[in-house]
């Protein structure tokens, strides 16, 4: 997908959504060149109704984790039907995502950078190759970079980009050894994302 299609996104959400890693938190974000939303009638203010609003906080829930609607909607039956907090299940659920882990060890740059990466079967969990994104990990699993992946480009350097990173309390690093290990299941405020979940909840309860 091309860098103008991913950033519109974010446009149309009237936020960033940090979707382009890095580009992200510099002068290039079309956030800061063009924070307006996509169109000839993007810098018109517009009355946006109730279910407008539980919409778009939807759709910037699917887009962060680039996720599409078929598969979150199944995340969503499945975290009904389990114990506890139904915002917390959803969360839950796409944050134990591989592609997420991946990102969230800051072995990629992006939720996207690290699906590719993933595809590409470039990880063991377990010491096992897997290559499914939304492969569900779970508190213990250890995930690694396969040995004859960590000279390829995406990885060279990594220990020394890593230097100054720390990933989410329920994440482990080992920023020498490349390895991740998953402590606990993660909670609604360790993910932080900028999405009200009541409103994606209300969205799909009508």
């Amino acid at each position: 997908m091309k860098k103008e299609a991913v950033c519109k996104k974010c446009r149309s959400a009237g936020q960033k959504l940090f979707l382009k890693g890095e580009r992200c938190f510099t002068a290039k974000c079309a956030m800061v060149k063009k924070p307006y939303r996509p169109g000839v009638h993007g810098k018109m203010r517009r009355t946006v109704s109730e279910y407008g609003a539980q919409l778009i906080e939807k759709q910037k829930l699917c887009r962060i984790y680039n996720v599409r609607e078929r598969q979150f909607k199944r995340y969503f039956k499945e975290a009904s039907k389990e114990k506890g907090i139904l915002g917390e299940n959803i969360v839950k659920k796409l944050e134990t995502r591989l592609d997420n882990v991946v990102f969230r060890l800051g072995w990629a740059e992006s939720r996207r950078k690290a699906r590719q990466l993933v595809n590409h079967g470039h990880f063991l969990v377990n010491n096992k190759k897997v290559n499914i994104p939304s492969y569900q990990v779970k508190p213990k699993d250890e995930i690694k970079i396969k040995p004859n992946s960590l000279q390829k480009g995406p990885f060279k350097d990594l220990s020394t980009k890593l230097k100054k990173y720390e990933p989410p309390k329920w994440l482990s690093l080992d920023k020498k050894k490349l390895v991740g290990k998953v402590l606990s299941f993660p909670s609604l405020e360790d993910a932080n994302i900028p999405v009200d979940i009541h409103m994606v909840i209300e969205y799909y309860s009508r």
